[in-house]
């Protein structure tokens, strides 16, 4: 038994019917569900709030566990990276400010951002360093802040 060309062309075409009228058919009972718009108001405005408090922050690994120290780590660069390249500079920075306090070679790293990034991008990164500087709380998180400030100068 030999499927022909054309057999194939009309399973694909009844598919490929079949999956848009799937999607049709769930997309308008969605819309008519009474609650979708007060729902997705909501949801707006959390989102909304949660950018103006200042979004959602990051919180700090355990720095006496090295595999989830490295893992924020990358998390973070990654995270930084991805927002700069969409134009959302402020929170690619903060990220990338999150990775350089948890950085074993904070020095060295700043060198390879300074290399690669934008001289404007660079600059608010070392002002937001400068910044977590003046809030840190613990004594040895202030002298590690310190120490980086003053390879930055």
């Amino acid at each position: 038994m030999e499927i022909s060309k054309t057999t194939i062309g009309i399973a694909a075409g009844v598919a490929g019917t079949l999956f848009l009228g799937y999607c049709i058919y769930f997309d308008h009972k969605r819309r008519k569900d009474p609650d979708f718009k007060k729902k997705l108001r909501e949801r707006r405005k959390a989102k909304k709030a949660a950018s103006a408090a200042g979004g959602p922050r990051t919180t700090m690994p355990n720095m006496a566990d090295h595999e989830e120290v490295q893992r924020f780590f990358l998390q973070e660069i990654q995270m930084g990276e991805a927002l700069i390249s969409s134009g959302d500079i402020e929170n690619g920075v903060e990220h990338l400010a999150n990775a350089v306090i948890v950085c074993g070679q904070p020095a060295q790293l700043l060198q390879v951002l300074q290399q690669t990034l934008p001289a404007q991008v660079f600059t608010l990164l070392i002002n937001r360093m400068r910044q977590y500087g003046g809030q840190s709380g613990g004594d040895s998180d202030r002298a590690k802040l310190q120490d980086m400030n003053d390879d930055l100068e």
